[in-house]
């Protein structure tokens, strides 16, 4: 796969409509050409403990940001025509499908490939886990900055760009 676009979301809360970021790593031809990475204001507003504790993002950090059909208007002219990757692309898929189902968007169709399945197909039993960053590190990508969500995107075009 040499033309795609790898996306990771993060959520404010347990509702996979509290998006409250958004990483995007184009690829076309084998080469990154385009990053992009938003903050966005989650519905339902609040943040989880939890959640925070994993990505650091409070509702300070996303009180004056854009919601999602906003983000979304910038973001779709990047990706259009390009499938969509995704490290447990369940996930990713399932919070896209949500937002846009809670604003009222019509959803495109997206095709998302999952890194997370192809990992367990390409590594098997040679990896610990196939968490971000364990199949990341195999495939010589260092993710240093777990959980936010342009670096587990350009986490996941790298895996992607390795073994799909």
């Amino acid at each position: 796969m040499t033309d795609f676009a790898a996306i990771d979301f993060e959520t404010a809360n347990e509702q996979r409509t509290s998006v409250c970021s958004v990483g995007i790593v184009v690829v076309r031809g084998g080469t990154i050409t385009d990053r992009f990475y938003r903050l966005i204001r989650p519905e339902p507003e609040y943040y989880s403990y939890w959640n925070t504790r994993i990505h650091g993002l409070t509702a300070r950090d996303t009180e004056n940001a854009p919601v999602f059909p906003v983000v979304w208007a910038e973001a779709e002219p990047l990706i259009e025509g390009l499938p969509l990757v995704a490290h447990n692309s369940r996930f990713d898929e399932g919070c896209l499908k949500a937002v846009f189902r809670m604003y009222g968007m019509d959803y495109p169709n997206y095709r998302f490939f999952c890194t997370c399945n192809a990992s367990r197909r390409v590594f098997r039993e040679e990896l610990p886990n196939h968490q971000l960053q364990t199949v990341a590190a195999r495939c010589g990508f260092d993710l240093t900055q777990h959980h936010h969500a342009l670096a587990d995107a350009e986490a996941c075009a790298a895996i992607a760009m390795k073994i799909l």
